[in-house]
């Protein structure tokens, strides 16, 4: 187990320290996992109704980080994935409910019902009048218990604003347990784990899964899905919650939502934001109205990776206690849509031609030599992609893959003359490779462009413009040989290819001694350290690996030696 912690049996109590220390307006109740505003009047007659909930921990950001004016007056922390005292739970309407009363939004877990529940008791027999609402919003199980069986999971934090907003409004106990109770009875959720999360105590997973495989239906305790299925497209997946979800809820075209993308704590922003896409586009496509959406991770599962969808009908008012402001830490904001808006680029300043659009002997053969290479970096693409992941970022071998795909959509206009033939790849490389790779690339193509203004270059104009090429490269980085990077195969091909030539020995002779030169140089970079990019922040430890930019020179430069004669 490798977690960021001191002790297992500190964890809550550490992590409450730190959430409180970030929040001005929370105070920690002494002796206690509790969270509470930190501005709740002393005189309990002062206070207006409050709203608690709570559970076990390792949810986070909920439930501490929806304390705060608007949401949550107390948040009830249990040890991880377990539910709170009945003792805690009371401490916390204590220090924060008054005769207006407290609600308690509880999830429809059996150790959280009974405890929130007896505190609810006890409170009452001390005079403080006090309400339960259960959220039991996940679908999953809707072949498997009845509705009011089923888990309380991510759309609780969205009852936990319109109760917070109904508070805060002044309503009274009675009304704001309803909107509370209306709310929960109107959204509906549903869950995907691709793994499980280790518990901090029991320091191991709490399931295994197969490489090609996820859980459908998952809870928010690590425990198991509904069923398992294989890995599938991240489109066809929210297809399948949100389906699962309309069907349950009877949300139909012409009705109005809010939707929740919620990562279970091991999902990248990157994703929730694939799957936000996915989600929005189906609900518009159904007609179904979204007036609010939100993505992040608002309710989680350790450090699980995969992500839950809440949708939950709404009217006018239920968006007035949306929408109402509230400073709890962790609640996303507004959560207004507009259109996908698109703007046109500016469009580029058109080229001066490079040369006559006729053209030119040998264009064939050179456009056989570009594809050539091409089918050689697509067939590089995996052990590129195994050097650059050793001392890099790992995205070489797609990147240039995809620089492949786009010399091969080059329109034929592109191969009338070799500096318009050059022009287009490195315009072409320019915008379909990123990272650095694109921008070299691109400027070693366009300045070699430059150089081969003759009608038929002979092969001292094409050493000539190759080494010019290498400089450009050279310049735009700051690299020299001995950095360890693809100018360590670059330089000494373009200097072996010129003087070989200058000797006299045939283009294929000098071509021939070009690639040993390169050869030699990718293996020399196995034992020098970076001094530029990312492998230079690994030091010593990028020894004994041949430098990715410099392995893929190679890789282009020995298919040309078919086309040299």
């Amino acid at each position: 187990m490798k977690k960021l912690v001191n002790a297992p049996r500190s964890v809550v109590g550490e992590m409450l320290e730190g959430l409180v220390s970030l929040s001005p307006e929370q105070a920690l109740l002494e002796g206690e996992s509790v969270v509470v505003r930190a501005g709740i009047p002393a005189e309990p007659r002062q206070r207006e109704v409050a709203v608690l909930s709570g559970g076990g921990s390792g949810h986070e950001p909920a439930h501490a980080g929806y304390v705060g004016t608007g949401m949550l007056h107390a948040a009830v922390a249990g040890d991880v994935f377990t539910s709170p005292s009945t003792d805690a739970v009371l401490a916390a309407i204590r220090a924060v409910a008054g005769p207006a009363g407290a609600l308690l939004i509880v999830k429809n877990y059996t150790g959280d019902r009974l405890n929130f529940g007896l505190a609810a008791e006890l409170a009452r027999a001390e005079g403080i009048p006090t309400e339960v609402v259960i959220v039991a919003d996940d679908v999953s199980l809707h072949d498997t218990v009845e509705p009011e069986r089923r888990r309380g999971i991510a759309g609780t934090v969205l009852v936990h604003k319109v109760a917070g907003a109904a508070a805060a409004s002044g309503a009274p106990l009675a009304e704001v347990a309803r909107e509370a109770a209306a709310t929960a009875a109107a959204l509906g959720t549903m869950g995907v784990a691709l793994g499980p999360c280790t518990v901090p105590a029991a320091g191991r997973p709490g399931f295994t899964l197969g490489e090609d495989e996820m859980e459908l239906g998952l809870g928010i305790h690590g425990e198991q899905g509904v069923r398992r299925v294989p890995m599938q497209p991240a489109d066809a997946l929210v297809d399948t919650l949100l389906a699962t979800i309309l069907e349950d809820r009877r949300i139909v075209a012409g009705e109005r939502v809010a939707l929740l993308i919620n990562g279970l704590g091991g999902t990248p922003p990157m994703e929730l934001a694939i799957v936000a896409r996915r989600a929005l586009a189906v609900l518009r496509e159904q007609g179904i109205v979204v007036e609010r959406a939100w993505c992040g991770s608002f309710l989680t599962a350790l450090e699980m990776p995969g992500c839950s969808l809440t949708v939950l009908k709404v009217d006018d008012e239920r968006l007035r206690r949306l929408d109402a402001a509230t400073t709890a830490p962790a609640w996303p904001g507004s959560g207004k849509l507009a259109p996908l808006r698109r703007l046109r680029p500016v469009a580029p300043v058109p080229p001066s031609p490079v040369s006559s659009s006729a053209e030119q002997p040998g264009m064939a053969r050179f456009k056989e030599a570009v594809l050539a290479i091409a089918d050689a970096l697509e067939a590089a693409e995996p052990r590129l992609t195994e050097l650059d992941s050793a001392a890099g970022d790992g995205d070489l071998g797609i990147s240039l893959a995809r620089g492949a795909a786009a010399l091969r959509a080059l329109p034929a206009s592109s191969w009338s003359s070799p500096a318009r033939a050059l022009t287009a790849m490195g315009e072409a490389l320019r915008r379909s490779i990123g990272g650095s790779s694109g921008p070299f690339y691109a400027t070693a193509l366009l300045r070699a462009a430059r150089h081969l203004t003759h009608e038929r270059p002979d092969a001292l104009a094409w050493a000539e413009a190759f080494r010019a090429g290498v400089e450009a490269v050279a310049e735009l980085g700051g690299a020299r040989p001995g950095d360890r990077t693809m100018l360590d195969a670059l330089h000494p091909a373009a200097d072996t290819l010129a003087r070989a030539l200058k000797e006299g020995r045939s283009p294929a002779e000098a071509w021939e001694a070009c690639v040993q030169a390169a050869e030699r140089g990718v293996e020399a970079t196995t034992r020098m350290k970076p001094r530029l990019g990312r492998a230079s922040y690994l030091g010593d430890r990028a020894l004994g690996v041949p430098d990715a930019g410099a392995a893929a020179a190679v890789v282009w430069l020995k298919p040309l030696s078919r086309f040299i004669g």
